[in-house]
């Protein structure tokens, strides 16, 4: 049951959203340029790494919702996001992007749990510093989505069709539409 009055029939963080859009605008364009924005990591694989962050920190919604995006925009479906949260090692994903789910899974914990040898195995498998720099700040924004979200105690449906529908409308129509009306 969420700790402020939000619209029932906006889940998650859309509900929150909508409470206070002056917070909401900034934070709807954060998670479209790290998401959506230029990146030679695919929309798939960033939300496979908000996905497996949100999974490890427990947040229901954001692990749900993502994990529909990313199910949806990923060659593996579904599969591969069960898979990636199951074990960044078992995971169906080039060695660069399980390198770079170890590291997101790092910072979950702490920023100072990012080694170097993270970093090396990352760039092993090919990945850039870009990908690096874009991966430590994905998973430190989820962190913070995650403890908005649970912390308010925001809506969570418990409906996989819901979850299915956001995901698709995420995918195609990104984050600056989040919490209005429609």
């Amino acid at each position: 049951m969420p700790h402020i009055p939000v619209d029932e029939n906006l889940p998650g963080i859309a509900g929150l959203f909508a409470f206070r859009p002056e917070t909401a605008a900034p934070l709807g364009q954060f998670a479209e340029v790290l998401l959506r924005g230029p990146s030679s990591l695919t929309v798939g694989e960033r939300e496979l790494i908000a996905t497996v962050v949100s999974r490890a920190n427990e947040c229901e919604f954001c692990f749900r919702s993502h994990a529909a995006v990313a199910a949806e925009a990923l060659d593996g479906g579904r599969a591969a996001v069960d898979a990636a949260c199951r074990n960044a090692d078992d995971a169906p994903v080039s060695p660069k992007v399980g390198a770079l789910l170890k590291i997101a899974l790092a910072v979950r914990e702490t920023g100072r749990a990012v080694t170097g040898e993270l970093v090396a195995a990352a760039r092993a498998g090919g990945a850039t510093d870009l990908e690096i720099h874009d991966t430590v700040l994905i998973s430190a924004a989820f962190c913070l989505f995650n403890r908005y979200v649970d912390g308010l105690g925001a809506i969570t449906p418990d409906n996989d069709e819901l979850y299915r529908q956001m995901g698709a409308r995420l995918l195609h129509g990104g984050y600056l539409g989040v919490g209005a009306a429609s």
